[in-house]
Protein backbone atom coordinates (compact mmCIF):
# COMPACT_ATOMS: atom_id res chain seq x y z
CA UNK A 1 0.00 0.00 0.00
CA UNK A 2 1.25 3.02 -1.06
CA UNK A 3 1.42 6.63 0.81
CA UNK A 4 -0.84 7.76 -1.46
CA UNK A 5 -3.80 4.93 -0.53
CA UNK A 6 -3.04 5.57 2.98
CA UNK A 7 -4.11 9.02 2.92
CA UNK A 8 -7.29 8.03 0.35
CA UNK A 9 -7.64 5.68 2.79
CA UNK A 10 -7.66 8.51 5.99
CA UNK A 11 -9.87 11.07 4.23
CA UNK A 12 -12.31 8.46 3.57
CA UNK A 13 -12.47 7.23 7.05
CA UNK A 14 -12.97 11.05 8.22
CA UNK A 15 -15.42 11.54 5.93
CA UNK A 16 -17.69 8.84 7.27
CA UNK A 17 -16.91 10.22 10.56
CA UNK A 18 -18.19 13.30 9.87
CA UNK A 19 -20.93 11.75 8.48
CA UNK A 20 -21.71 9.59 11.29
CA UNK A 21 -21.20 12.87 13.56
CA UNK A 22 -23.34 15.09 10.98
CA UNK A 23 -26.50 12.14 11.88
CA UNK A 24 -25.91 11.51 15.36
CA UNK A 25 -26.66 15.39 15.75
CA UNK A 26 -29.64 15.54 13.16
CA UNK A 27 -31.36 12.56 15.69
CA UNK A 28 -30.45 14.53 18.46
CA UNK A 29 -32.04 17.44 17.11
CA UNK A 30 -35.05 16.00 16.10
CA UNK A 31 -35.55 13.89 19.32
CA UNK A 32 -34.96 17.51 21.11
CA UNK A 33 -38.08 18.90 18.73
CA UNK A 34 -40.20 16.07 19.52
CA UNK A 35 -39.99 16.28 23.07
CA UNK A 36 -40.66 20.01 22.79
CA UNK A 37 -43.32 19.57 20.71
CA UNK A 38 -44.92 16.99 23.57
CA UNK A 39 -44.31 19.71 26.48
CA UNK A 40 -46.34 22.12 24.71
CA UNK A 41 -48.62 19.90 23.60
CA UNK A 42 -49.23 18.71 27.25
CA UNK A 43 -48.74 22.54 28.73
CA UNK A 44 -52.04 23.36 26.25
CA UNK A 45 -54.21 20.51 27.23
CA UNK A 46 -53.64 21.33 30.93
CA UNK A 47 -54.70 25.36 30.07
CA UNK A 48 -57.67 23.72 28.41
CA UNK A 49 -58.81 21.12 30.88
CA UNK A 50 -58.34 24.19 33.57
CA UNK A 51 -60.18 26.32 31.66
CA UNK A 52 -62.74 23.71 31.35
CA UNK A 53 -63.35 22.89 35.15
CA UNK A 54 -63.51 26.87 35.71
CA UNK A 55 -66.80 26.97 33.55
CA UNK A 56 -67.65 23.69 34.85
CA UNK A 57 -68.12 24.96 37.60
Amino acid sequence: MGIKDQFQDKARDLQDKAKDAMGDKRDEASERAQQAQDKGRDAAQEQQDKFDMDYDA
